[in-house]
């Protein structure tokens, strides 16, 4: 096969060379004007190098930008059904670990006067936000059971390749997997030893870090592009207390 493709290509450039040589003679036969045959033969030429940079610069800058927003419409497509799932819900758990969770929680009830100022404002609170993670103050039985639940959906997200072409996503995948695999491993969570307990505590935390992070951009997201999938993730806020999904 591999000795067949170059006498292939030479059988097609026969091909194609014949037609155009028998278009030149036809020309000349009939109009005897080899000045006209030459200008534009030249003409032809010339205009080679222009079709190739239009197709090797402008065409392939705008198939590249088509491709980059099509794999970023599936991106977030796919962070949606993640925080739909698992994120939303997960929030809600880890959060019932943080003894400073308050101090975040009171800037985090998003609604819909929220501005870009305002999602700005939240991820400098964000930075200098340090959780205090206390693995008594949750239930650890539930987040592993939720975790353990959840587990095979977040294999199949890892192995998405457009979401690992995101950093900041691939780390809080990583980072939420990991705590269910530090589950998983721990057939009973009762009498953990005190430094396992400390280990989990900053598995959890690390977890809910990125977790936020990734949610708050989330939101911010929804806002600008779906105004009506907003409004339900308002409505199901897992750091608002008060919010209800019922439309009042």
């Amino acid at each position: 096969m591999k000795k067949r493709a170059p006498r292939q290509k030479i059988l097609l450039a026969f091909l194609l060379l014949v037609p155009s040589a028998a278009a030149y003679a036809l020309h000349w036969a009939i109009f005897r004007n080899a000045h006209d045959i030459l200008f534009y033969l030249l003409m032809d030429v010339a205009f080679l190098f222009v079709q190739a940079v239009l197709a090797t610069l402008v065409f392939d800058q705008l198939l590249n930008a088509h491709e980059r927003q099509t794999i970023r419409r599936k991106l977030n497509v796919a962070i949606g059904v993640f925080f739909s799932q698992v994120g939303t819900p997960l929030l809600r758990l880890l959060s019932a670990f943080d003894g400073r969770a308050e101090d975040v929680r009171k800037h985090l009830r998003i609604d819909g006067a929220w501005t870009e100022a305002h999602f700005a404002k939240m991820q400098a609170v964000l930075r200098s936000h340090e959780p205090a993670i206390d693995a008594g103050r949750g239930d650890l039985a539930l987040l592993k059971a939720t975790l353990e639940q959840q587990r095979d959906f977040l294999l199949r997200l890892l192995e998405n390749p457009n979401l690992l072409e995101h950093e900041t996503l691939t780390e809080m995948l990583w980072a939420v997997f990991h705590l269910a695999d530090e589950f998983a491993h721990r057939p009973s969570l009762a009498n953990l030893p005190a430094p396992d307990r400390k280990h989990l505590e900053l598995d959890i935390q690390r977890a809910y870090d990125w977790l936020v992070r990734e949610w708050l951009h989330h939101m911010q997201h929804l806002r600008a592009t779906y105004p009506y999938l907003f409004s339900l993730a308002v409505r199901t806020n897992p750091f608002n207390p008060d919010a209800k999904v019922e439309v009042s």
